[in-house]
This record gives C-alpha cells, sequence and structure tokens, in this order.
C-alpha cells in the first residue's frame, strides 16, 4: 500500500507532495491551538 501511494505521489509530481504535508500541517495547527485554547480557557476560569 505504501508503495502505491508513494507511486501515485511520484506521477503527480510537486502536488502530490505538498498536499499531503499541507494537510498534516493543518492538522496540527488545529490541534495545537485547539489545546492552547483549552488550557488557556481553563486558567482564566480558576482567576
Amino acid at each position: 500500500m505504501l508503495t502505491d501511494c508513494f507511486a501515485t505521489m511520484g506521477h503527480m509530481g510537486a502536488l502530490g507532495w505538498l498536499m499531503p504535508l499541507a494537510v498534516l500541517l493543518l492538522l496540527g495547527l488545529g490541534i495545537a491551538a485547539l489545546i492552547k485554547y483549552l488550557f488557556t480557557s481553563h486558567k482564566r476560569d480558576r482567576s
């Protein structure tokens, strides 16, 4: 399965490599923002 994925990404060129990386980056940033929001909101509730 991994070789099929790499073959498809190779045929698509640069876009095939950028799209999965962009999705992972956005997902990571979204999770980081959510965690930051949760921790900062808890600190405000206590004070």
